[in-house]
């Protein structure tokens, strides 16, 4: 029953950031330009590793996750 619960809400998650993504992409438009991200740029490879931005989503992730399975 929990199982279920759990991929009913991944699903609805999902469907919203692609709802977001979309629709609204001005909401994720910061994404990969936050200072500390790295872009490397040569004349055949490019190169991205966002370091910050992908910080601020998994800040942004443990508060969510708190906030639906805490007892």
């Amino acid at each position: 029953m929990a199982f279920g619960k759990l991929l009913a809400t991944i699903g609805v998650i999902l469907v919203v950031l692609g709802l977001i993504i979309s629709y609204a992409p001005w909401l994720i438009s910061w994404f990969g330009k936050l200072p500390g991200d790295i872009h490397i740029e040569d004349e055949n490879k490019r190169i991205f590793i966002p370091i910050t931005s992908m910080f601020v989503v998994s800040i942004i992730l443990t508060i969510i996750a708190n906030l639906f399975f805490r007892k």
